[in-house]
């Protein structure tokens, strides 16, 4: 275990923030996550580090939700308040051998999106397309940090963003090539929806990497 100085909070809409840490030379696997908590206390969240491998600070994306014990305290801490920090944990992540030679789709729902952020910033050069589903646009989580047409915002709420409807519903309209490495990682419902369209399209088991995200 480790504590960790908060250096800012950002937020990003009414109930989703980053919470930007001192790194404290600690080292992580861009795709993996941690767990957040205070000292002293046994509440603890596992969350997908946001940041790049890269930065000087270490980065989780939150949303606070109604009966989220954890995150409704992490969205009251101040810049000077310190954290304890866990991990790194997980394998959700890119394979070196892939990195400059593949194309990628990454698929996200939410905050499912902060691993695909992670990999973005860590690797700038990929390959990529992300599809992120959302209920409103002022869900996009800082959308401008990915490339110009390689971000396509599905709203399923609004008619906004580049698709109106549900993730799986642009990938049944937009099919994927099969030599795709896809990821994806978002809430359980949408995983599985969009890993049998992606069967159908051609894409083989190997090629698909998951991340439920509750």
């Amino acid at each position: 275990m480790r504590s960790h100085k908060i250096i800012e909070i950002r937020n990003l809409n009414p109930s989703t923030y980053v919470i930007q840490m001192e790194k404290n030379n600690f080292t992580f696997k861009t795709g993996q996550y941690i767990t957040l908590g205070f000292s002293g206390s046994i509440d603890r969240r596992e969350y997908s580090i946001y940041s790049s491998e890269k930065d000087k600070y270490l980065e989780v994306l939150i949303k606070e939700i109604d009966e989220g014990l954890v995150s409704k305290k992490l969205r009251k801490c101040k810049p000077g308040d310190f954290l304890d920090v866990d991990g790194p944990f997980g394998h959700f992540s890119l394979r070196e051998n892939e990195l400059e030679t593949k194309k990628f789709l990454f698929i996200a729902t939410g905050t499912g999106i902060s691993p695909i952020h992670s990999f973005v910033a860590t690797h700038p050069n990929l390959n990529y397309t992300l599809i992120h589903g959302v209920r409103q646009e002022n869900e996009a989580y800082e959308r401008d940090t990915y490339k110009n047409g390689n971000y396509v915002l599905c709203t399923s709420r609004e008619n906004t963003g580049n698709f109106h409807g549900r993730v799986t519903e642009y990938l049944k309209l937009n099919p994927v090539s099969s030599d795709t490495i896809c990821y994806l990682c978002g809430n359980c419902h949408m995983i599985y929806e969009a890993y049998d369209i992606l069967e159908k399209q051609g894409i083989t088991l190997g090629p698909i990497h998951t991340e439920v995200y509750f």
